[in-house]
Protein backbone atom coordinates (compact mmCIF):
# COMPACT_ATOMS: atom_id res chain seq x y z
CA UNK A 1 0.00 0.00 0.00
CA UNK A 2 1.01 3.26 -0.82
CA UNK A 3 1.25 6.55 1.65
CA UNK A 4 -1.33 8.90 0.83
CA UNK A 5 -0.86 12.18 3.00
CA UNK A 6 -3.02 15.39 3.49
CA UNK A 7 -1.14 19.03 3.24
CA UNK A 8 -1.07 19.72 6.88
CA UNK A 9 0.95 15.95 7.37
CA UNK A 10 3.12 16.50 4.47
CA UNK A 11 3.87 19.70 5.70
CA UNK A 12 5.12 18.15 9.07
CA UNK A 13 7.08 15.45 6.96
CA UNK A 14 8.86 18.45 5.12
CA UNK A 15 9.85 21.00 8.22
CA UNK A 16 11.21 17.27 9.65
CA UNK A 17 13.23 16.40 6.66
CA UNK A 18 14.56 20.22 5.92
CA UNK A 19 15.93 20.04 9.47
CA UNK A 20 17.65 16.52 8.85
CA UNK A 21 19.13 17.17 5.52
CA UNK A 22 18.44 20.89 4.23
CA UNK A 23 16.27 22.14 2.28
CA UNK A 24 18.64 22.68 -0.77
CA UNK A 25 19.22 18.96 -0.90
CA UNK A 26 15.14 18.48 -1.32
CA UNK A 27 14.69 20.76 -3.66
CA UNK A 28 17.77 19.05 -5.29
CA UNK A 29 16.04 15.72 -5.31
CA UNK A 30 12.66 16.91 -6.12
CA UNK A 31 14.19 18.56 -9.34
CA UNK A 32 16.10 15.53 -10.55
CA UNK A 33 12.38 13.52 -9.86
CA UNK A 34 10.85 15.91 -12.37
CA UNK A 35 13.65 15.67 -14.94
CA UNK A 36 13.68 12.46 -14.75
CA UNK A 37 10.27 12.09 -15.52
CA UNK A 38 10.05 15.07 -18.18
CA UNK A 39 12.91 12.39 -20.10
CA UNK A 40 10.69 9.98 -20.16
CA UNK A 41 7.71 12.22 -21.60
CA UNK A 42 10.01 14.04 -24.39
CA UNK A 43 11.74 10.44 -25.59
CA UNK A 44 15.21 11.99 -25.50
CA UNK A 45 16.74 14.83 -24.83
CA UNK A 46 18.81 16.45 -26.59
CA UNK A 47 17.18 19.56 -29.00
CA UNK A 48 14.04 19.13 -27.33
CA UNK A 49 12.09 22.62 -26.65
CA UNK A 50 10.76 22.64 -22.79
CA UNK A 51 9.01 25.29 -21.36
CA UNK A 52 9.23 25.42 -17.04
CA UNK A 53 6.07 27.16 -15.77
CA UNK A 54 7.57 28.12 -12.42
CA UNK A 55 5.99 29.94 -9.32
CA UNK A 56 7.57 32.24 -6.31
CA UNK A 57 7.44 29.08 -4.19
CA UNK A 58 9.28 25.84 -3.63
CA UNK A 59 7.39 24.15 -6.52
CA UNK A 60 8.45 26.55 -8.35
CA UNK A 61 12.33 25.67 -6.93
CA UNK A 62 11.75 21.86 -7.93
CA UNK A 63 10.56 23.21 -11.20
CA UNK A 64 14.03 25.54 -11.95
CA UNK A 65 16.13 22.81 -10.79
CA UNK A 66 14.77 20.37 -13.21
CA UNK A 67 15.05 23.21 -16.17
CA UNK A 68 18.97 22.90 -15.01
CA UNK A 69 19.08 19.14 -15.31
CA UNK A 70 17.22 19.33 -18.93
CA UNK A 71 19.51 21.93 -20.06
CA UNK A 72 22.29 19.74 -19.32
CA UNK A 73 20.98 17.35 -20.59
CA UNK A 74 20.91 19.02 -24.18
CA UNK A 75 17.24 20.23 -24.14
CA UNK A 76 16.32 24.14 -24.72
CA UNK A 77 14.30 25.40 -21.70
CA UNK A 78 12.60 28.20 -21.01
CA UNK A 79 11.22 29.43 -17.96
CA UNK A 80 8.62 31.50 -17.32
CA UNK A 81 6.84 32.87 -14.45
CA UNK A 82 3.35 31.29 -13.43
CA UNK A 83 0.80 33.62 -13.57
CA UNK A 84 -0.26 35.26 -10.51
CA UNK A 85 -3.58 34.28 -8.73
CA UNK A 86 -5.27 36.95 -9.72
CA UNK A 87 -5.09 36.14 -13.71
CA UNK A 88 -8.39 35.70 -15.25
CA UNK A 89 -7.42 35.01 -18.69
CA UNK A 90 -5.07 32.45 -19.45
CA UNK A 91 -1.54 33.40 -21.76
CA UNK A 92 -0.60 31.18 -24.69
CA UNK A 93 2.68 29.71 -24.11
CA UNK A 94 5.58 29.90 -26.92
CA UNK A 95 6.07 26.64 -29.17
CA UNK A 96 7.59 23.61 -27.11
CA UNK A 97 7.99 19.67 -27.21
CA UNK A 98 6.67 20.20 -23.24
CA UNK A 99 5.34 22.16 -21.17
CA UNK A 100 6.09 21.40 -16.79
CA UNK A 101 4.00 23.03 -14.69
CA UNK A 102 5.78 24.10 -11.63
CA UNK A 103 3.66 27.21 -10.44
CA UNK A 104 1.68 26.19 -7.56
CA UNK A 105 1.64 22.85 -5.44
CA UNK A 106 -0.46 21.66 -2.80
CA UNK A 107 -0.66 24.45 -0.54
CA UNK A 108 -2.21 25.90 -3.20
CA UNK A 109 -6.11 27.91 -2.50
CA UNK A 110 -8.20 29.93 -5.13
CA UNK A 111 -8.81 29.90 -8.49
CA UNK A 112 -5.63 29.10 -10.62
CA UNK A 113 -5.65 30.00 -14.51
CA UNK A 114 -2.94 28.28 -16.26
CA UNK A 115 -0.94 29.58 -19.46
CA UNK A 116 -2.29 27.60 -22.60
CA UNK A 117 0.16 24.78 -23.67
CA UNK A 118 0.57 24.72 -27.26
CA UNK A 119 -2.03 22.23 -29.21
CA UNK A 120 -1.37 18.26 -28.60
CA UNK A 121 2.14 19.37 -26.30
CA UNK A 122 1.64 16.55 -23.05
CA UNK A 123 1.99 18.33 -19.87
CA UNK A 124 3.92 17.42 -16.76
CA UNK A 125 2.62 18.81 -13.46
CA UNK A 126 5.31 18.77 -9.94
CA UNK A 127 3.72 17.51 -7.37
CA UNK A 128 -0.20 18.13 -8.19
CA UNK A 129 -1.63 19.80 -11.33
CA UNK A 130 -1.50 23.72 -10.07
CA UNK A 131 -5.23 24.40 -9.61
CA UNK A 132 -6.26 21.28 -7.81
CA UNK A 133 -6.74 21.66 -4.14
CA UNK A 134 -4.34 19.08 -1.98
CA UNK A 135 -7.10 17.86 0.19
CA UNK A 136 -9.93 17.71 -1.88
CA UNK A 137 -9.28 17.44 -5.74
CA UNK A 138 -11.71 20.73 -5.93
CA UNK A 139 -10.04 22.58 -9.06
CA UNK A 140 -11.63 25.85 -11.37
CA UNK A 141 -12.33 25.54 -14.60
CA UNK A 142 -8.12 27.56 -15.62
CA UNK A 143 -6.51 24.53 -13.94
CA UNK A 144 -3.80 22.62 -15.07
CA UNK A 145 -5.09 19.87 -17.10
CA UNK A 146 -1.66 17.34 -16.83
CA UNK A 147 -0.39 14.28 -19.18
CA UNK A 148 1.32 13.04 -16.08
CA UNK A 149 2.14 14.24 -12.45
CA UNK A 150 4.95 13.57 -10.73
CA UNK A 151 4.48 14.06 -6.83
CA UNK A 152 6.64 13.59 -3.90
CA UNK A 153 7.06 10.61 -1.00
CA UNK A 154 3.34 9.74 -0.69
CA UNK A 155 -0.01 10.35 -2.69
CA UNK A 156 -2.07 13.35 -1.77
CA UNK A 157 -5.74 13.07 -1.22
CA UNK A 158 -6.39 15.77 -4.32
CA UNK A 159 -4.41 13.28 -6.66
CA UNK A 160 -7.43 10.63 -6.05
CA UNK A 161 -10.39 12.94 -4.93
CA UNK A 162 -12.82 15.15 -6.85
CA UNK A 163 -11.23 16.30 -10.21
CA UNK A 164 -8.01 15.08 -9.18
CA UNK A 165 -7.94 11.67 -10.78
CA UNK A 166 -9.42 13.44 -14.29
CA UNK A 167 -6.74 16.69 -14.06
CA UNK A 168 -3.15 14.32 -13.09
CA UNK A 169 -2.76 11.94 -15.87
CA UNK A 170 -0.50 8.77 -15.16
CA UNK A 171 0.92 9.64 -11.64
CA UNK A 172 4.61 8.62 -10.51
CA UNK A 173 5.56 8.80 -6.33
CA UNK A 174 9.06 10.01 -6.60
CA UNK A 175 11.34 8.88 -3.01
CA UNK A 176 12.79 11.81 -2.02
CA UNK A 177 13.79 11.29 1.16
CA UNK A 178 10.68 12.01 3.12
CA UNK A 179 9.99 9.75 6.18
CA UNK A 180 6.03 8.79 5.54
CA UNK A 181 6.01 5.47 7.05
CA UNK A 182 3.70 6.79 9.74
CA UNK A 183 1.23 7.74 7.63
CA UNK A 184 -1.74 7.06 8.83
CA UNK A 185 -3.96 6.82 5.23
CA UNK A 186 -2.89 4.16 2.54
CA UNK A 187 -3.92 3.61 -1.31
CA UNK A 188 -4.80 -0.05 -2.06
CA UNK A 189 -2.92 -1.71 -4.67
CA UNK A 190 -3.35 -5.36 -6.63
CA UNK A 191 -0.36 -6.50 -4.96
CA UNK A 192 -2.12 -5.79 -1.37
CA UNK A 193 -4.37 -8.32 -2.48
CA UNK A 194 -1.84 -11.15 -3.01
CA UNK A 195 -2.23 -11.55 0.93
CA UNK A 196 -5.14 -12.51 0.78
CA UNK A 197 -5.99 -15.69 3.47
CA UNK A 198 -5.69 -18.57 0.88
CA UNK A 199 -7.50 -21.78 1.93
CA UNK A 200 -5.51 -24.51 3.92
CA UNK A 201 -5.49 -27.86 1.80
CA UNK A 202 -8.12 -29.09 4.49
CA UNK A 203 -10.41 -25.96 4.50
CA UNK A 204 -13.85 -27.00 4.72
CA UNK A 205 -16.67 -24.41 4.57
CA UNK A 206 -17.23 -23.56 7.82
CA UNK A 207 -13.81 -22.12 8.34
CA UNK A 208 -14.74 -18.52 6.32
CA UNK A 209 -18.50 -19.35 6.80
CA UNK A 210 -21.02 -16.15 6.31
CA UNK A 211 -24.61 -15.29 7.61
CA UNK A 212 -26.17 -12.70 5.35
CA UNK A 213 -29.61 -11.28 6.77
CA UNK A 214 -30.88 -9.33 3.94
CA UNK A 215 -34.53 -9.60 1.35
CA UNK A 216 -38.04 -9.61 1.94
CA UNK A 217 -41.34 -10.34 0.08
CA UNK A 218 -40.80 -8.97 -3.38
CA UNK A 219 -37.10 -7.75 -2.98
CA UNK A 220 -34.99 -10.50 -3.16
CA UNK A 221 -32.59 -9.46 -5.93
CA UNK A 222 -30.28 -7.82 -2.86
CA UNK A 223 -30.43 -10.26 -0.93
CA UNK A 224 -29.14 -12.53 -3.96
CA UNK A 225 -26.61 -10.20 -5.06
CA UNK A 226 -25.13 -9.91 -1.97
CA UNK A 227 -25.18 -13.81 -0.61
CA UNK A 228 -23.23 -14.98 -4.56
CA UNK A 229 -20.94 -12.27 -4.45
CA UNK A 230 -19.93 -13.48 -1.29
CA UNK A 231 -19.49 -16.32 -2.45
CA UNK A 232 -17.45 -15.99 -5.53
CA UNK A 233 -15.51 -13.60 -3.23
CA UNK A 234 -14.14 -16.65 -0.91
CA UNK A 235 -17.08 -17.48 1.41
CA UNK A 236 -16.98 -21.33 1.94
CA UNK A 237 -20.57 -21.13 3.24
CA UNK A 238 -23.43 -18.52 2.97
CA UNK A 239 -26.17 -18.96 4.71
CA UNK A 240 -28.94 -16.50 3.52
CA UNK A 241 -31.93 -15.41 6.60
CA UNK A 242 -35.02 -13.71 4.60
CA UNK A 243 -37.59 -12.28 7.05
CA UNK A 244 -41.07 -12.91 5.98
CA UNK A 245 -40.02 -15.22 2.92
CA UNK A 246 -42.04 -18.08 1.64
CA UNK A 247 -40.00 -21.34 0.85
CA UNK A 248 -40.62 -20.31 -3.15
CA UNK A 249 -39.09 -17.30 -2.34
CA UNK A 250 -35.82 -18.18 -1.91
CA UNK A 251 -32.76 -18.81 -4.35
CA UNK A 252 -32.33 -21.80 -6.02
CA UNK A 253 -28.23 -21.96 -5.89
CA UNK A 254 -25.26 -22.62 -3.76
CA UNK A 255 -26.68 -20.53 -1.03
CA UNK A 256 -28.69 -21.91 1.98
CA UNK A 257 -31.69 -20.07 2.18
CA UNK A 258 -33.75 -19.99 5.06
CA UNK A 259 -37.19 -18.39 5.27
CA UNK A 260 -37.37 -16.09 8.56
CA UNK A 261 -40.85 -15.17 10.25
CA UNK A 262 -41.86 -11.64 9.89
CA UNK A 263 -41.40 -10.39 13.49
CA UNK A 264 -39.04 -11.61 16.27
CA UNK A 265 -36.59 -12.97 13.42
CA UNK A 266 -33.32 -11.42 14.90
CA UNK A 267 -33.24 -14.30 17.66
CA UNK A 268 -32.81 -16.82 14.63
CA UNK A 269 -30.31 -14.99 12.62
CA UNK A 270 -27.82 -14.42 16.24
CA UNK A 271 -28.47 -18.35 16.42
CA UNK A 272 -27.42 -19.41 12.99
CA UNK A 273 -24.40 -16.60 12.98
CA UNK A 274 -23.09 -18.19 16.22
CA UNK A 275 -21.69 -20.72 13.38
CA UNK A 276 -20.61 -18.46 11.15
CA UNK A 277 -17.15 -15.73 11.28
CA UNK A 278 -19.21 -12.55 10.33
CA UNK A 279 -22.37 -11.46 9.37
CA UNK A 280 -24.11 -8.87 6.55
CA UNK A 281 -27.51 -7.08 7.62
CA UNK A 282 -29.63 -4.91 5.69
CA UNK A 283 -29.75 -5.05 2.14
CA UNK A 284 -33.33 -5.14 0.73
CA UNK A 285 -34.74 -5.29 4.35
CA UNK A 286 -37.55 -2.50 4.15
CA UNK A 287 -37.71 0.28 6.45
CA UNK A 288 -40.24 -0.79 9.18
CA UNK A 289 -40.38 -0.32 13.01
CA UNK A 290 -39.78 -4.25 12.73
CA UNK A 291 -36.91 -4.40 10.86
CA UNK A 292 -35.28 -1.26 12.71
CA UNK A 293 -35.31 -3.01 15.85
CA UNK A 294 -33.93 -6.40 14.58
CA UNK A 295 -30.59 -4.46 13.07
CA UNK A 296 -30.15 -2.71 16.32
CA UNK A 297 -30.39 -5.87 17.94
CA UNK A 298 -28.03 -7.88 15.26
CA UNK A 299 -25.60 -5.16 15.52
CA UNK A 300 -25.74 -4.51 19.56
CA UNK A 301 -25.52 -9.12 20.02
CA UNK A 302 -23.95 -10.30 17.37
CA UNK A 303 -20.81 -12.77 18.28
CA UNK A 304 -18.74 -11.73 14.92
CA UNK A 305 -17.98 -8.99 12.88
CA UNK A 306 -21.39 -6.90 11.27
CA UNK A 307 -21.74 -5.32 7.71
CA UNK A 308 -24.65 -3.05 7.87
CA UNK A 309 -25.86 -1.94 4.44
CA UNK A 310 -28.29 -0.54 2.49
CA UNK A 311 -31.67 -0.76 4.36
CA UNK A 312 -29.88 -1.50 7.67
CA UNK A 313 -28.13 2.21 7.53
CA UNK A 314 -31.19 3.79 6.62
CA UNK A 315 -33.06 2.03 10.29
CA UNK A 316 -30.05 2.60 12.59
CA UNK A 317 -30.08 6.05 13.10
CA UNK A 318 -27.95 8.70 13.22
CA UNK A 319 -24.43 8.54 14.39
CA UNK A 320 -25.10 9.16 17.61
CA UNK A 321 -27.16 5.97 18.22
CA UNK A 322 -25.18 4.22 16.72
CA UNK A 323 -22.09 4.79 18.79
CA UNK A 324 -24.60 3.90 21.47
CA UNK A 325 -25.09 0.12 19.71
CA UNK A 326 -21.58 0.40 18.97
CA UNK A 327 -20.33 1.14 22.75
CA UNK A 328 -22.75 -1.93 23.77
CA UNK A 329 -21.00 -4.09 21.67
CA UNK A 330 -17.60 -2.96 22.37
CA UNK A 331 -18.31 -2.98 26.32
CA UNK A 332 -19.29 -7.23 25.71
CA UNK A 333 -16.00 -7.56 23.96
CA UNK A 334 -17.62 -8.02 20.14
CA UNK A 335 -15.45 -7.71 17.15
CA UNK A 336 -16.18 -4.52 14.77
CA UNK A 337 -19.09 -2.91 12.87
CA UNK A 338 -18.72 -1.67 9.21
CA UNK A 339 -21.08 0.86 7.62
CA UNK A 340 -21.17 1.28 3.93
CA UNK A 341 -22.78 4.48 3.21
CA UNK A 342 -23.07 6.34 -0.15
CA UNK A 343 -23.37 10.03 -0.06
CA UNK A 344 -27.02 10.24 0.97
CA UNK A 345 -26.96 7.21 3.30
CA UNK A 346 -23.92 9.16 5.04
CA UNK A 347 -25.84 12.57 5.40
CA UNK A 348 -28.26 10.73 6.95
CA UNK A 349 -25.95 9.20 9.49
CA UNK A 350 -23.42 12.30 10.16
CA UNK A 351 -26.24 15.11 9.80
CA UNK A 352 -24.51 16.33 6.90
CA UNK A 353 -23.40 15.47 3.24
CA UNK A 354 -19.43 14.24 3.16
CA UNK A 355 -18.45 17.44 1.11
CA UNK A 356 -15.58 17.72 -0.63
CA UNK A 357 -12.90 16.16 2.18
CA UNK A 358 -13.87 12.82 1.91
CA UNK A 359 -11.05 11.52 4.00
CA UNK A 360 -11.93 13.91 6.81
CA UNK A 361 -15.47 13.02 6.48
CA UNK A 362 -15.16 9.09 6.50
CA UNK A 363 -13.15 9.48 9.57
CA UNK A 364 -15.38 12.14 11.61
CA UNK A 365 -18.32 9.59 10.89
CA UNK A 366 -16.35 6.44 12.16
CA UNK A 367 -14.77 8.82 14.74
CA UNK A 368 -18.32 9.49 16.34
CA UNK A 369 -20.29 5.86 15.76
CA UNK A 370 -17.19 3.67 17.01
CA UNK A 371 -17.86 1.86 13.59
CA UNK A 372 -15.44 1.25 10.61
CA UNK A 373 -16.96 3.28 7.88
CA UNK A 374 -16.75 3.03 4.18
CA UNK A 375 -17.86 5.93 1.93
CA UNK A 376 -18.76 5.05 -1.48
CA UNK A 377 -17.51 6.94 -4.62
CA UNK A 378 -15.23 6.63 -7.90
CA UNK A 379 -12.92 6.82 -4.65
CA UNK A 380 -13.87 4.67 -2.06
CA UNK A 381 -12.37 5.79 1.22
CA UNK A 382 -12.59 3.93 4.22
CA UNK A 383 -11.86 4.68 7.94
CA UNK A 384 -11.30 3.31 11.54
CA UNK A 385 -11.96 4.78 14.47
CA UNK A 386 -8.58 5.32 15.81
CA UNK A 387 -8.09 7.32 12.28
CA UNK A 388 -6.61 4.93 9.80
CA UNK A 389 -7.95 5.07 6.40
CA UNK A 390 -7.42 3.23 3.05
CA UNK A 391 -8.64 4.90 -0.19
CA UNK A 392 -9.57 2.95 -2.98
CA UNK A 393 -9.29 4.56 -6.31
CA UNK A 394 -10.35 1.74 -8.89
CA UNK A 395 -13.90 2.44 -8.71
CA UNK A 396 -15.50 3.98 -11.88
CA UNK A 397 -19.10 5.13 -13.42
CA UNK A 398 -19.79 1.38 -14.84
CA UNK A 399 -20.20 0.73 -11.12
CA UNK A 400 -22.96 3.64 -11.32
CA UNK A 401 -25.69 0.47 -12.05
CA UNK A 402 -28.32 -1.17 -9.49
CA UNK A 403 -27.24 -3.55 -7.32
CA UNK A 404 -23.42 -3.08 -7.18
CA UNK A 405 -23.46 -1.92 -3.57
CA UNK A 406 -25.35 -5.22 -2.71
CA UNK A 407 -22.33 -7.37 -4.19
CA UNK A 408 -19.80 -5.03 -2.45
CA UNK A 409 -21.31 -6.05 0.91
CA UNK A 410 -21.34 -9.66 0.49
CA UNK A 411 -17.45 -9.44 -1.01
CA UNK A 412 -16.58 -7.33 2.38
CA UNK A 413 -18.63 -9.92 4.44
CA UNK A 414 -16.31 -12.77 2.92
CA UNK A 415 -13.17 -10.94 3.78
CA UNK A 416 -13.99 -10.57 7.38
CA UNK A 417 -14.96 -14.60 7.47
CA UNK A 418 -11.48 -14.78 6.09
CA UNK A 419 -10.13 -13.26 8.82
CA UNK A 420 -9.31 -9.50 7.89
CA UNK A 421 -9.54 -7.05 9.69
CA UNK A 422 -12.61 -4.51 9.73
CA UNK A 423 -10.45 -1.98 7.59
CA UNK A 424 -8.80 -4.08 5.52
CA UNK A 425 -11.77 -6.00 4.69
CA UNK A 426 -13.59 -2.66 3.83
CA UNK A 427 -10.59 -1.11 1.76
CA UNK A 428 -9.66 -4.65 -0.10
CA UNK A 429 -12.77 -5.40 -1.52
CA UNK A 430 -13.65 -1.74 -2.09
CA UNK A 431 -10.57 -2.19 -4.22
CA UNK A 432 -11.68 -5.41 -6.00
CA UNK A 433 -15.19 -4.38 -6.19
CA UNK A 434 -13.74 -1.12 -8.65
CA UNK A 435 -11.16 -3.23 -10.37
CA UNK A 436 -13.62 -6.11 -11.47
CA UNK A 437 -15.88 -3.39 -13.24
CA UNK A 438 -12.78 -2.19 -14.64
CA UNK A 439 -12.34 -6.15 -16.45
CA UNK A 440 -16.07 -5.82 -17.67
CA UNK A 441 -17.73 -4.14 -20.30
CA UNK A 442 -17.60 -0.16 -20.63
CA UNK A 443 -20.97 -0.10 -21.20
CA UNK A 444 -23.98 -1.83 -20.17
CA UNK A 445 -22.45 -3.55 -16.95
CA UNK A 446 -24.63 -4.77 -14.62
CA UNK A 447 -24.34 -6.43 -10.73
CA UNK A 448 -24.82 -9.55 -11.91
CA UNK A 449 -21.88 -9.58 -14.44
CA UNK A 450 -19.48 -8.14 -11.34
CA UNK A 451 -19.89 -11.40 -9.38
CA UNK A 452 -18.10 -13.71 -11.93
CA UNK A 453 -15.95 -10.73 -12.87
CA UNK A 454 -14.72 -10.18 -8.99
CA UNK A 455 -13.86 -14.29 -9.13
CA UNK A 456 -11.99 -14.07 -11.95
CA UNK A 457 -10.01 -10.57 -10.75
CA UNK A 458 -9.10 -12.51 -7.21
CA UNK A 459 -7.74 -15.17 -8.81
CA UNK A 460 -5.38 -13.42 -11.03
CA UNK A 461 -3.92 -11.75 -8.34
CA UNK A 462 -4.75 -13.36 -4.84
CA UNK A 463 -4.46 -17.45 -6.47
CA UNK A 464 -6.58 -20.16 -4.51
CA UNK A 465 -8.95 -19.10 -2.09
Amino acid sequence: MRAVTTVEEMKALDAEAQRRVGLETLVQRAGAAVARAALQLLGGSYGRRVVVVAGPGHNGDDGRVAAQRLRRRGARVEVVPAPGRGATEPRRLPGCDLVVDAAYGTGFKGDYVAPEPPPGVPVLAVDIPSGVLGDTGEAGEGAVRATATVTFAAWKPGLLLGRGPELSGRVEVADIGLDVSGAQAHLVEDLDLACLPARAREAHKWQTALYVAAGSPGMMGSASLCSRAAMRAGAGMVRLGVPGASPGDLPANEVVAQALPRSGWAGEVLAGAERCHALVVGPGLGRSDEVAGAVRRLVAEAPVPVVVDADGLNVLGPAAAVAEVVRARRAAGRPGVVLTPHAGEFARLAGSPPGADRLAAARGLSRTSGATVLLKGSTTVVADPGGRALVAAAGSSRLATAGTGDVLSGMIGAFLAMGLGPLEAAGWAAHAHGRAASWGPPRGLVAGDLIDLASAYLSSVAGGG
